[in-house]
C-alpha cells in the first residue's frame, strides 16, 4: 500500500474528553490503529464545532437518572487539512481541506467516501456549520411541504436557528418561535417573522401552516404545533426530549393529532441515507456539500453563531454554554492555535 502525503510527521494526538460528569479535559488519546487504509484519508484538525444541545445533555451533563460511562469522546463536526491519502483515494489530495463527522480531537482519520471537500476560500470556522445545517436539511429533504409553503420552526438554538435559515433560503415563509428574545432577533433581522411561541391566536396562520419543525424537545411546543398546522400538516420532532418539562398528557396530543389529521413524525435525521442510493438522490453528504456552498455564496449566514476557543479551555467552554454565559449559540474549538 502506498500513500500520498503532505507531512511525514504525525503529532501526538489529543482529544477533548468527558472524564466525569461536568468535567471536560484535553488529554492524550489513542491514535487510530494500523496503517492508513487504501480508501482512507487523515490529517490535522483545524476546527471542531460543539453541538450544544446534544453534547451537554448526552455526555457532559446528562439527566441525573442517566448513568453515562466515562471517559468518553464527544463531537461530530470537524474540519481538517488532509495530510495523507490512501492509494485508492480519488478526489482528495494532501493539502485539501475537508469536512468530517469527527470528534473533538487533534487528528482525524476517515474513509474518504465519508468526507466532503470544503470549497476553496471558505474559512473552516464557517464551513463546519454544514453539519448542524444538515439536521434541518434532512427535514427539508423528507417533508411534503413545498415552497412557498408556510413553515414554523420552534426552538431557536443552533439547530433551530440554522433550520429556519435553510427553509427561508429555499423560499418558504418561515415563522421562527422561541421565548428568548435574543434568539429571535437575528432571524427577524434576516427577514423572518418571529414569535415567542406558536401564534395560536392569529387566524391568518392557524390551520394554514404546512410544517412545524420542533427543535425544542418541549411537550408544550409539540402540542402547540399540532394545533397550528393545517389538516394533514406535518409536525416533525427534530429536538430531543431530554427530560419531562410539563404535565401535558398524551391525550391532549392524541386529540389534536386525530381531529386535525396531523402527520406527527420523528425528525430522525438518518432517515436520509449517508450516500446517494438508487432511485433516491438526496443524501447527508450531498446536503453537507450543499450547505457549504450556501454558506460560501452568502445564501445562509453563519457569522456570529459561535465563539472560537482553544481546546485547552474545553471545561470553561462547556460550563459557559451550560450556564448560558456566552453571547453565541455555540462554541468552536480552534485547533490551529
Amino acid at each position: 500500500m502506498s500513500t500520498a502525503t503532505a507531512s511525514a510527521t504525525v503529532p501526538a494526538e489529543r482529544a477533548v474528553t468527558f472524564t466525569a460528569r461536568e468535567q471536560a479535559e484535553l488529554i492524550p488519546c489513542e491514535p487510530d490503529a494500523g496503517p492508513l487504509g487504501d480508501q482512507q484519508v487523515e490529517g490535522r484538525t483545524l476546527v471542531s464545532l460543539i453541538s450544544s444541545g446534544t453534547e451537554l445533555s448526552w455526555g457532559y451533563a446528562p439527566p441525573t437518572k442517566v448513568d453515562r460511562p466515562y471517559p468518553q469522546l464527544s463531537g461530530y463536526a470537524a474540519i481538517f487539512e488532509v495530510a495523507k491519502v490512501g492509494s485508492a483515494v480519488t478526489g482528495l489530495k494532501p493539502g485539501d481541506v475537508a469536512f468530517c463527522s469527527g470528534n473533538h480531537r487533534s487528528w482525524q482519520r476517515h474513509d474518504a467516501v465519508n468526507v466532503v471537500r470544503v470549497p476553496d476560500g471558505l474559512a473552516p470556522e464557517r464551513a463546519v456549520f454544514c453539519r448542524l445545517m444538515g439536521i434541518g436539511m434532512a427535514a427539508l429533504t423528507t417533508t411534503t411541504a413545498r415552497a412557498p409553503a408556510l413553515v414554523a420552526v420552534s426552538g431557536l438554538g443552533l439547530v433551530g436557528h440554522l433550520a429556519a435559515k435553510v427553509f427561508h433560503a429555499c423560499g418558504y415563509q418561515v415563522i421562527a418561535c422561541d421565548p428568548v428574545a435574543s434568539r429571535r432577533a437575528p432571524l427577524q433581522q434576516a427577514g423572518m417573522r418571529t414569535e415567542a411561541s406558536a401564534p395560536l391566536t392569529d387566524a391568518s396562520v392557524v390551520g394554514k401552516v404546512d410544517l412545524v419543525l420542533d427543535c425544542s424537545g418541549h411537550e408544550r411546543s409539540v402540542l402547540d404545533a399540532c394545533n397550528l398546522v393545517r389538516q394533514r400538516g406535518e409536525v416533525v420532532l427534530a429536538g430531543t426530549p431530554w427530560s419531562k418539562k410539563t404535565d401535558i398528557s398524551a391525550f391532549e396530543i392524541m386529540h389534536a393529532v386525530f381531529h386535525k389529521f396531523v402527520v406527527l413524525r420523528s425528525g430522525w435525521e438518518w432517515e436520509v441515507p449517508t450516500h446517494e442510493t438508487a432511485f433516491r438522490t438526496n443524501s447527508h453528504l450531498g446536503n453537507y456539500a450543499a450547505a457549504m456552498r450556501w454558506i460560501a455564496d452568502g445564501r445562509v449566514n453563519v457569522d456570529g453563531l459561535a465563539n472560537l476557543v482553544p481546546p485547552e479551555k474545553a471545561q470553561q467552554a462547556y460550563q459557559d454554554l451550560m450556564h448560558q454565559r456566552t453571547a453565541t449559540l455555540s462554541t468552536i474549538f480552534d485547533w490551529r492555535v
